[in-house]
């Protein structure tokens, strides 16, 4: 066995020496010996290949990948040794004193090397390296460990009671009683050993925990998926250099060594981490041909392609040429989904009568999105705090619906369920795309308060039953020519929302196909009513969004003149004598987020007159709701004012889109001197 350690051991010299080890080390020794002071530990990182150093030699790298902690030890005298040999650091007495983490870049591909708590059982007693990934749903503000202590014998008269013989380092899974305990006896004397306060190491630790991504189905609140899965939070600890890696509700992959934490009477399964990786969604590179076909044979016009998804779209939940408007908004809110800074959201708030459709309808929507989440009204919208329940009595930072739904959308159901409270904090985030959760001191022991600053990059979508608006609140008498009642909104909070929609009953024909819709699904829920629904499946429109969010669009400077028009010709329009302009700031960013989106959902780059039009429409046909109508005098239903039947009707359509446009640049030339659009 010492001749296999011995060979270890000149292999581990080898591999530092080719990967670029041995020079970093140098260096690290080098910063510990220019600062003159001695330390009870001295601290080093090495990065693993296994692949490469499987190569060097078979043996050591499998006792690298299936005993880390002992493999830890291999390089430990390798430094040591190189230490003493080229007097690297001075102050070191013994290889006690050195302190090595192996970090591998990456694990075999192997299901033996993935650790899964929604699989069974859970194996935390190998202390190997296992890879990881889930959701950070909950993270602890940093703390101090004990990365380190010395320990000397209290007995004078023994060569022990100096030096740095007794050198005690944190390992995986232990808690600090552990690292640091009071009934360690001298090996020599059997004397008490007492810890020398002065050298104790500190390092930084933070407790995260996650979930398997697969909660993620769970919370759509309507999903195909007939699976059964069992879900679990598992601990991981994320210690010195890894502390604050990570960001609460993003997507990590992780290496690391599972343990057992043991607290009082409660053992909890933890992982000690070694490295961490972001996992980022990759979008199909494809769409599927049934869309490519329906573009072609679009492709005369700028508009019947997105005029046609959104005639067919969430046939399994409506029938087709139902809720056009609404469904054409849902498919731009989807496609302006990501997580970027300072992307374009687009929040919608639908005002409805029906709205056991509506939620059928979003519900079936938010499925479409690897993070659409439907808010459970028993839970928190934004992040909470409380005390860590690992008994570290620090405090805890918990995720929620909205940063749950990082990159997606977030469905918050009726508004008008929700208290005055949250209402005030939903109308911030969706000013400031933040929120910021207070940590008193105090209460978490603590010296000071924290803030804590969270993204939030999330769509919103909501509903208001318009018949219960009207009989909580007293209607007033003064409304202007296509406005209506939602007074049960705070007016700020409806400015928030970019999109509002009206979305009344279907007309007696409409009304009756979805009547009839809706008892053919109530006997039969699997059947596929509609040839289209077959033609453009679910999944079919998954991948078609994925592909479309993905897609990189700029404004051409035709559709930048004509939005920047609409928008100065409209403040000038829209004002009163008390408020001025009742047009929002908001307003602008709303219309570029709408034009890019259709764009993207017309599988194009180059944002065009035409998608400005259609972003246009959509917002003055919102402000009218909101705010009565204007000189430029949309129809209430501006964007599909009839049914689509057969090309004909398209064709109708764009006839109509045109004259619309015409009347638009009319508008602008009269109420936006100075803002120059092409009026050929």
């Amino acid at each position: 066995m010492l001749r296999e350690i011995q060979k270890m051991r000149e292999i581990a010299l080898v591999y530092l020496d080719k990967s670029g080890g041995l020079q970093k080390f140098v260096h690290d020794c080098k910063e510990y010996n220019d600062s003159k002071q001695s330390y009870a530990v001295y601290r080093f990182i090495i990065s693993i290949n296994p692949s490469d150093i499987a190569e060097l030699d078979a043996t050591l790298g499998n006792y690298i990948l299936h005993n880390p902690i002992q493999a830890a030890q291999i390089f430990q005298s390798v430094c040591f040794i190189g230490i003493k040999t080229l007097s690297l650091i001075e102050q070191l007495q013994t290889e006690a004193q050195i302190s090595i983490l192996l970090k591998p870049t990456h694990l075999p591909p192997l299901p033996s090397y993935v650790l899964s708590l929604s699989a069974f059982p859970f194996n935390y007693t190998s202390q190997r390296f296992y890879m990881s990934e889930g959701i950070a749903i909950a993270m602890g503000t940093v703390t101090k460990y004990t990365q380190g202590a010395r320990f000397l014998c209290t007995e004078e008269t023994c060569p022990f009671s100096e030096g740095f013989r007794y050198i005690r380092v944190h390992m995986p899974g232990a808690t600090e009683s552990a690292t640091v305990r009071t009934d360690f006896v001298c090996g020599s004397c059997s004397s008490p050993l007492q810890e020398d306060m002065k050298f104790r190491v500190l390092g930084d630790k933070q407790i995260v925990e996650m979930i398997d991504a697969k909660v993620l189905s769970a919370l759509k609140g309507f999903s195909n998926d007939k699976s059964y899965f069992r879900i679990q939070t598992f601990m991981v600890f994320l210690r010195d250099e890894l502390a604050n890696k990570m960001k609460i509700g993003n997507h990590y992959k992780i290496i690391g060594i599972p343990a057992c934490v043991q607290n009082g009477l409660q053992a909890t399964a933890c992982i000690e981490v070694n490295s961490v990786q972001l996992c980022k969604p990759n979008g199909p590179s494809f769409v599927g041909d049934n869309f490519k076909y329906l573009l072609s044979l679009t492709s005369s016009s700028c508009w019947r392609f997105t005029a046609i998804l959104a005639n067919i779209f969430a046939s399994q939940v409506v029938p087709p040429g139902t809720y056009n408007t609404l469904k054409l908004a849902i498919l731009l809110s989807l496609v302006q989904t990501g997580e970027k800074e300072n992307a374009d959201y687009l929040d919608l708030l639908i005002a409805t009568s029906d709205t056991l459709v509506i939620d059928r309808l979003l519900n079936y929507s938010i499925c479409l999105l690897p993070r659409g989440i439907r808010h459970p009204p028993s839970s928190e919208i934004f992040p909470s705090v409380s005390k860590d329940k690992h008994g570290t009595g620090s405090a805890s930072i918990h995720a929620c619906s909205a940063v749950l739904a990082k990159g997606g959308i977030c469905y918050l159901g009726d508004l008008s369920s929700y208290k005055k409270d949250k209402l005030e904090l939903l109308q911030s985030v969706l000013e400031s795309r933040t929120t910021t959760v207070f940590i008193p001191g105090k209460k978490y022991g603590e010296e000071a308060d924290q803030q804590v600053t969270i993204s939030i990059q999330t769509n919103f979508w909501s509903f208001v039953d318009v018949d219960s608006s009207s009989k909580k609140h007293m209607q007033k008498d003064n409304f202007l020519i296509g406005q209506m009642d939602v007074s049960l909104i705070p007016p700020n909070l409806l400015d928030g929302f970019g999109l509002l929609i009206y979305n009344e009953f279907p007309s007696c024909q409409l009304s009756s196909l979805v009547t009839h819709h809706i008892l053919k699904k109530a006997i039969n829920p699997e059947a596929m009513l509609y040839k289209v629904s077959q033609q453009f499946r679910m999944q079919d429109y998954e991948e078609f969004i994925l592909f479309a969010k993905n897609l990189h669009v700029e404004l051409s400077s035709e559709a930048e003149n004509l939005i920047q028009g609409y928008y100065v010709a409209s403040r000038r329009v829209r004002r009163d004598s008390i408020h001025g302009s009742t047009l929002s700031a908001s307003a602008l960013k709303t219309l570029i987020s709408l034009s890019k989106a259709h764009t993207k959902l017309s599988l194009r780059k180059k944002v065009l007159e035409e998608d400005a039009l259609i972003a246009v429409l959509l917002l003055e046909s919102s402000l009218t709701l909101k705010h009565g109508k204007s000189a430029l005098c949309v129809a209430p239903n501006p964007v599909f004012p009839f049914d689509l039947h057969d090309e004909n009707s398209l064709e109708q359509r764009d006839s109509y889109l045109m004259e619309c446009h015409y009347q638009l640049l009319k508008f602008i030339s009269a109420y936006g001197p100075g803002i120059h659009v092409n009026e050929e």
